[in-house]
């Protein structure tokens, strides 16, 4: 009798710790996929800006993630926020089997794969690697086919929206690479954009974003041309911005991210073109739009035009400075 009622006991005992684990549980997980993903650790390297945020928004979603930057004190918030910190992009390569990378150009790129304590050096067989960069298209067809020598898998997922949707976790990213690793892709992505597109083939996210950056550049200058006539002729610059963002001539340039200082607040024409994409990226880029159109036979006059402008802002001190300062440039030029 005493055994049967231990035993009693003992099953009552069970069902409620099984009972209290399941109600413990069952709020905060969806699957044990998901929560096997979330304790995955993430290589980040590249803490700019950009990549400083996004990291920061893995780190936010349960990912732990070890960090790599040529600048020490890029890796400062991170490690205090708990991110681990490693001196190379190979000890990166070494502790994870996923690794994002966001680089200012072809180069960098190349160097952190392909250098002699690169990625590729220390990669896992069957790592997936997410280059965020923009750069030349055939730069990234070319580290794809070097990462598959090695059992990787490489995708090109540059990105757009600028610093403020890095912070937020709205960035919209361009991916390029087979359809079949997309989805282990865009798993990670989401928690640092809301749009994740697949494009097509390695090299196809690049082909978009520099298209996409032409384009941006163009109308950048277009707006500030438009707001410094207006502003000379007599209208207020916020009444003037008000009617082209409510009429045919309202773009993202206009509306989201206007040149004029204060016009809007929270983006970089109002403080002092500081912070956001920097004139000398914004050159780079138009500088791969205009190889690819050589390449490919593809007139672009407005693209030629806008990256010799932004050449000439490069050359007059305004390289560090956002892209936006363009209108700086135009104003302080007609008014010497």
């Amino acid at each position: 009798m005493q055994v049967s009622r231990f035993i009693k006991r003992a099953l009552l005992c069970s069902r409620i710790n099984q009972t209290q684990t399941a109600l413990f549980i069952s709020p905060f997980s969806t699957s044990s996929e998901d929560m096997q993903a979330s304790r995955s650790a993430v290589g980040f390297i590249g803490l700019g800006n950009m990549g400083g945020y996004m990291a920061k928004n893995l780190l936010q979603n349960g990912y732990p993630i070890v960090v790599n930057d040529v600048y020490p004190e890029a890796t400062a918030e991170i490690h205090e926020l708990g991110g681990e910190v490693v001196e190379t992009p190979a000890e990166v390569a070494e502790k994870v089997d996923r690794i994002v990378t966001m680089l200012p150009s072809s180069p960098n790129v190349l160097e952190v794969y392909n250098g002699p304590n690169g990625i590729l050096g220390k990669v896992k067989k069957g790592c997936l690697l997410i280059d965020s960069s923009t750069i030349d298209p055939y730069v990234s067809q070319e580290v794809a086919a070097l990462a598959e020598k090695h059992g990787a898998t490489f995708m090109d997922a540059p990105v757009s929206g600028g610093v403020k949707a890095a912070k937020e976790a709205s960035l919209t990213f361009m991916v390029g690479g087979k359809s079949e690793e997309f989805k282990a892709a865009e798993e990670l992505l989401r928690h640092m954009g809301k749009n994740i597109v697949h494009t097509g083939p390695v090299g196809t996210g690049q082909t978009a974003k520099i298209c996409n950056n032409m384009m941006l550049a163009i109308s950048m200058i277009g707006v500030s041309e438009s707001m410094n006539l207006g502003m000379r002729l007599g209208l207020d610059a916020k009444i003037l911005a008000g009617i082209l963002n409510t009429s045919s001539g309202r773009s993202w340039a206009s509306e989201v991210y206007n040149p004029v200082p204060g016009v809007l607040e929270g983006v970089p024409s109002s403080n002092n073109y500081k912070g956001g994409f920097a004139t000398a990226l914004m050159t780079k880029d138009l500088g791969l739009a205009q190889n690819a159109a050589t390449t490919t036979k593809s007139p672009i006059p407005m693209g030629s035009l806008a990256h010799q402008l932004y050449r000439i802002l490069c050359n007059k001190g305004y390289a560090m400075k956002d892209f936006s300062s363009v209108y700086e440039y135009l104003k302080d030029e007609g008014s010497s």
